[in-house]
């Protein structure tokens, strides 16, 4: 092997016997002792590397757990973001559709918002929709001044959004159906109550919103009103059948509800009554026809019979 060193044991056991020249026996424990040591190398080697690769494993992990971590932040801020720009959108989108004074529904969207629900199948037997005017509100308005005609606008709106609704009739409520509340123009409000379980009721609850208006203490919104305010009402209720016998006329009976219940609000003011104006109504041929009282009793108890039918004489 001349001067290069050995590379392996059967090498080093040769330079052991040609540079030593040790006997037999000291030459074994030699090699023994050479072989030992060799072995707890290769041990302590192999622990290394696994102590290495475990190590590297660890921190790959964590790394990994870290780079999961930040994309879930990252992921969780863009959803935040998205939802605030979602509500912004929604917010502004409402705005669009709402009086600024009253923030009740604009006339246009209450008008859509009725034909659609006109059109469509519905699972209620009876609706509603009314048209309210503030009784001799000209004379607030020249004697009081505009602030207080715009506080007595907007005391009623409130009070029509608190007063006309159908929720506490009903046993099962509907997700996605709210009674709808709009500003006709002027001192003059609309609703609409999509689900009724008879024809009365709309007389109960548009009669509950007229003396809650009467009895609100109208001094705390002026010292000067020391009178009460009242309206006058209108309301039209429709026996709601198949929908085949809505739908393709619903825009058309929409603006029928809503001419027959102004011209009965209007009829209510001539008058000067106490009272509120209503009449029953059914869907026959496409057209919405008036049906009397005791009709409408019946189609509200369910006796089968044919509807004497008229059409509204303004």
């Amino acid at each position: 092997m001349g001067d290069r060193s050995p590379r392996n044991t059967s090498e080093l056991k040769t330079w052991v016997q040609q540079r030593l020249a040790l006997d037999p026996e000291r030459e074994r424990d030699l090699l023994a002792a050479v072989e030992r040591v060799l072995n707890q190398q290769r041990v302590l080697l192999e622990q290394s590397k696994a102590e290495a690769i475990r190590a590297m494993s660890e921190g790959f992990a964590q790394k990994l757990a870290d780079v999961q971590r930040e994309l879930s932040e990252k992921d969780s801020t863009v959803n935040t973001i998205a939802r605030y720009f979602e509500e912004v959108v929604a917010d502004l989108s409402d705005r669009s559709h709402r009086d600024p004074k009253t923030k009740l529904l604009n006339f246009d969207w209450f008008m859509e918002r009725l034909e659609s629900f006109l059109g469509a199948e519905q699972r209620a037997r009876w609706c509603a929709v009314g048209v309210v005017d503030i009784t001799k509100f000209k004379t607030y308005n020249d004697t009081l001044g505009h602030a207080v005609g715009d506080r007595i606008i907007e005391r009623v709106a409130r009070i029509l959004g608190e007063q006309i609704r159908s929720e506490d009739l009903l046993a099962l409520e509907r997700p996605g159906v709210r009674d709808l509340h709009a500003r006709f123009g002027g001192d003059e409000y609309c609703f609409m109550i999509p689900d009724l379980p008879g024809h009365h009721e709309a007389e109960h609850i548009a009669s509950r919103f007229k003396i809650a208006v009467e009895r609100h203490d109208w001094s705390h919104d002026d010292r000067r009103l020391i009178e009460p305010v009242r309206v006058d009402v209108g309301v039209v209720v429709l026996r709601l059948g198949p929908v085949e016998e809505r739908r393709g006329v619903a825009r058309k009976m929409a603006a029928d509800l809503i001419h027959w219940a102004d011209q009965l609000m209007y009829s209510a003011k001539g008058q000067r009554a106490s009272q509120i104006y209503m009449i029953c109504t059914r869907v026959v041929d496409g057209d919405l026809l008036e049906i009397p009282d005791e009709e409408a009793v019946r189609l509200h108890s369910g006796v089968n019979g044919e509807s004497q039918v008229r059409t509204f004489e303004e």
